[in-house]
C-alpha cells in the first residue's frame, strides 16, 4: 500500500459577502425554531450568484491550487472527485465538466452525492484507496456548498430561521502518493438509520420535480433538532478518537483541529470534548458561515495562508453529516517532509 499525502488546498468564496442585518428584515421572531442556538447567525456569509455554476466555483479554486502544484503534477491528475450540495444538474454531476474546462484528462471521475458536510474526509479515503492500491496516481477532491444565495434567499424560505446560517464556497485538495504530507489514518461511520432525519420539504407536499408554487426548504422540527444536536456533539469527538486511538495518539497531540461548522455550539463543544484550545480549531464561521461540506479544505486552506498551520502540524480533519448519518475523520501530517 502507498502512502498517499494530502499536499496542497485552496479555495474560492464568491464575491457576493452578505450581513445578517439582509436577512433580519423578513425574520419576524415567531416561528416555533426561532432564537434556537443551533441557527445562531454568522456576521457574513457569501451568496453564489443565480448564474454561477458550481463548475464555475471549482474551477475558480482549482485553478489558484494548479498554479500552486505547477503544470507537471497537474498532468498526473487522473482521479477527479467532486460533491456539490445542490447538483445543477439532476442527472450530471460536476466532474466530467471541470476535468475538461481544466484541461485534464482523468480515467476516474466520480461524483458523490453522500457524506455531505464530512464530504471532503469520505473523498479522501476514497482517493487514499484508490492511489494507495496504484488504481490512480494523483487526485482534484471538489467539496461545493451552494444553497445559501439559491434556496435560503427565496421569498417563501429567507424568513426561517435556518436560512442565515449557510454561506456559500468551494475548496478544493491536492492528493497523491508522496509521503511529504501524509494522510495516516481515516475513521468513518455511516448511519443509515438517521437518514431522513434531514430533509428537503414543501409547504404544499409536492415532490421537488412537480410543478408548483411553494419553494424547497431544509426541513426541521423541534424534535429533530435536538437529536441533530446530540447526534453532532457526540459523533464528531468519537470519530477523532477512534483515530486517535488507532495511531496511540491523544488529543492534546494535535496542532489543529479542521472540521465542519454547522454553528457555535458545535465547535465549542467539540473543542471542549476533545480539550483544543480555540485558537488551535480552526474555523471561519463568522466570516462564511456554514460551508457544510466545503469547510474543511477552506479552512485548512485559509489556515495555510494566514500562517496558523505551521509545516510539520499534526492536523485532525472531522465532520458529521446530515442529521447525523454519517461522521468521520482524518489525520494528516501536514507537510513534514519527505522521508526515506
Amino acid at each position: 500500500m502507498k502512502t498517499v499525502s494530502l499536499l496542497e488546498v485552496a479555495s474560492y468564496l464568491p464575491p457576493d459577502q452578505v450581513p445578517t442585518s439582509w436577512f433580519d428584515q423578513f425574520q419576524d421572531g415567531t416561528g416555533e425554531l426561532s432564537g434556537h442556538k443551533m441557527f445562531e447567525a454568522p456576521t457574513y456569509r457569501h451568496h453564489v450568484a443565480r448564474e454561477e455554476s458550481a463548475a464555475d466555483m471549482i474551477e475558480q479554486a482549482a485553478r489558484t491550487l494548479l498554479d500552486r502544484i505547477g503544470p507537471d503534477e497537474a498532468r498526473g491528475i487522473d482521479l477527479v472527485l467532486t460533491n456539490v450540495l445542490l447538483p445543477d444538474l439532476p442527472f450530471t454531476g460536476s466532474g466530467a465538466e471541470i476535468s475538461h474546462r481544466l484541461g485534464l484528462s482523468p480515467e476516474w471521475v466520480i461524483d458523490a452525492h453522500n457524506g455531505g458536510c464530512a464530504s471532503f474526509v469520505h473523498l479522501l479515503r476514497t482517493a487514499q484507496a484508490l492511489i494507495g492500491t496504484g488504481q490512480a496516481r494523483a487526485a482534484l477532491i471538489c467539496n461545493v456548498q451552494n444553497v445559501a444565495g439559491t434556496v435560503m434567499t427565496q421569498e417563501q424560505v429567507r424568513g426561517l430561521p435556518q436560512a442565515v446560517v449557510p454561506g456559500d464556497g468551494c475548496g478544493v485538495a491536492y492528493v497523491a502518493a508522496s509521503e511529504e504530507s501524509p494522510v495516516l489514518g481515516i475513521e468513518v461511520r455511516n448511519l443509515g438509520e438517521y437518514s431522513k432525519d434531514c430533509g428537503v420539504t414543501l409547504a404544499d407536499g409536492r415532490k421537488y420535480w412537480e410543478a408548483g408554487e411553494s419553494q424547497m426548504r431544509v426541513d426541521f422540527t423541534p424534535g429533530k433538532v435536538s437529536e441533530i444536536v446530540e447526534r453532532g456533539h457526540r459523533l464528531v469527538p468519537e470519530v477523532v478518537r477512534s483515530v486517535c486511538d488507532r495511531l496511540d495518539l491523544t488529543t492534546h497531540d494535535l496542532d489543529r483541529l479542521v472540521t465542519n461548522q454547522p454553528n457555535r455550539v458545535f465547535l465549542r463543544t467539540w473543542q471542549e470534548d476533545l480539550e483544543v484550545r480555540p485558537e488551535d480549531h480552526l474555523e471561519t464561521y463568522d466570516r462564511f458561515g456554514n460551508l457544510f461540506g466545503a469547510a474543511v479544505p477552506v479552512n485548512l486552506d485559509h489556515g495555510v495562508r494566514e500562517g496558523r498551520v505551521p509545516d510539520g502540524s499534526l492536523l485532525m480533519l472531522a465532520g458529521f453529516a446530515h442529521a447525523g448519518d454519517f461522521a468521520g475523520a482524518a489525520a494528516v501530517h501536514w507537510r513534514r517532509g519527505t522521508t526515506h
